[in-house]
């Protein structure tokens, strides 16, 4: 994968670089901490500027994330009512509990979406919860902006820093996505179980 990112980095330029962060907010397996990493390497060699390579890839992630979020947002959670009902068993929640998280995300949901643009692995994900719970656009833009700016930052200096090695760049990440779908599947366990026994308990 990395060969075929370097040859349309090094063909398409900047243009390049947005349209596979465009990607990679689509379609997750394409990951930016490949992507990133060798625009920075570009920029390092002086076939690319650093901050031009920043910005085409935040906003080709930034294209990504509102796609996500006005998609989510025209189906809506009021749609899903029915399944959250029928399977929240499973889905490990409740109505009650999806009428708070819209109260939360009205209020809090700018923290949560910048957070969540930090974290490897869910960071294309964060755009589907904000849009089916109705986030404000301008509050979601700007948070996602921020924190999608510094993760390409982040990423693009680690590559321009690096240079020839784009590997290590995915072995210091890589730990990191791990770790984050182990606390995902361990939240989800746990919510599981408690989920259950508080039915239990009603009954």
């Amino acid at each position: 994968m990395s060969d075929w990112v370097i040859r349309l980095i090094e063909q398409s330029g900047y243009l390049g670089v947005a349209f596979l962060m465009f990607l990679e907010t689509i379609f997750p397996p394409i990951p930016s901490e490949v992507i990133m990493p060798i625009a920075g390497m570009a920029a390092a060699k002086g076939k690319l500027g650093f901050i031009p390579v920043v910005a085409s890839g935040t906003a080709g992630a930034m294209l990504g994330n509102t796609v996500w979020y006005l998609a989510a947002r025209a189906l809506g959670v009021h749609r899903l009512k029915p399944l959250i009902i029928r399977y929240g068993r499973w889905l490990t929640i409740s109505w009650p509990e999806v009428e708070r998280a819209e109260r939360w995300f009205a209020q809090q949901g700018s923290f949560f979406v910048f957070f969540g643009r930090l974290l490897p692995t869910v960071r294309s994900l964060v755009s589907v919860p904000a849009g089916l719970l109705r986030m404000r656009f301008k509050s979601f833009f700007f948070a996602s902006l921020l924190g999608t700016g510094i993760w390409t930052t982040i990423l693009a200096g680690a590559g321009y820093k690096l240079q020839n090695n784009v590997t290590e760049v995915e072995q210091m990440v890589g730990p990191v996505s791990n770790a984050v779908l182990v606390v995902l599947a361990l939240g989800y366990v746990w919510r599981l179980w408690t989920h259950r026994h508080q039915k239990h308990s009603e009954d």
